[in-house]
């Protein structure tokens, strides 16, 4: 049974002039979720290794770094050596997916696939039992304070179930429009991870809007099938 509700903050919606008081402000999270994009596999641009670097040296909340890069092959090794705790990448931009994992896990990172709302959870099948994570995507990726796409949920469960299926247990993460008001119902589907950006930075207490997410979502684990 799932034990909390994790919650990490992306710096998409910080201020990264004022970085370090900015992370300071949610030490309470599990993870800091740091959105990488490229300006080609999505149209925004943002953060390199030399991000990370600063990250881990103004936090120690592990860092979750979810490459939105049309190179991963090339690239998500760079970002476990830059150290992230996790390296995400979408498998729409994977030659190599496995090679990928295996270069993460041999940097010391954990691993982990994200999936576009339109790409099926079927593409995790033949990967799903290396991940130590699965980024659903409840919104298209590229620029913050989207609104949630109502079908994440489905996905969400579906990959629950293939997980269930491979005798797995990665974290789920979802990422996109993830708030108090949705929290309960992403972990009942089976999320054990939210990101959220404006939910979070956002607010003035940013400690407040963690400790609200999370106890929203935690009414979402009794109800578990």
């Amino acid at each position: 049974m799932l034990e909390d509700v994790m919650i990490a903050p992306s710096i998409l919606s910080a201020d990264i002039a004022n970085l370090a008081a900015d992370l300071d402000a949610i030490s309470t999270a599990d993870y800091v979720h740091v959105d990488v994009m490229d300006g080609h596999f999505v149209p925004n641009l943002t953060f390199g290794p030399n991000v990370v670097k600063a990250v881990k040296a103004n936090t120690s909340v592990p860092a979750d770094v979810h490459l939105m890069i049309s190179n991963p092959d090339e690239m998500a090794a760079e970002y476990a050596k830059a150290g992230a705790d996790i390296v995400s990448f979408h498998i729409e931009a994977a030659t190599h997916a496995h090679r990928i994992v295996s270069a993460i896990h041999e940097a010391g990172a954990k691993a982990g696939i994200v999936i576009n709302p339109a790409t099926p959870v079927s593409s995790l099948e033949a990967i799903i039992d290396d991940l130590d994570l699965v980024l659903v995507m409840s919104v298209n990726p590229g620029f913050g304070g989207q609104k949630f796409i109502p079908n994440s949920l489905r996905k969400v469960s579906q990959v629950r179930a293939l997980a269930r299926e491979h005798g797995v247990s990665p974290i789920i993460e979802v990422d996109g429009g993830c708030s108090a008001a949705n929290a309960a119902e992403l972990i009942e589907a089976g999320a054990t991870m939210l990101v959220a950006g404006s939910a979070v930075y956002g607010k003035v207490d940013r400690a407040a809007a963690i400790a609200e997410i999370r106890e929203a979502g935690r009414a979402g684990i009794a109800k578990r099938a």
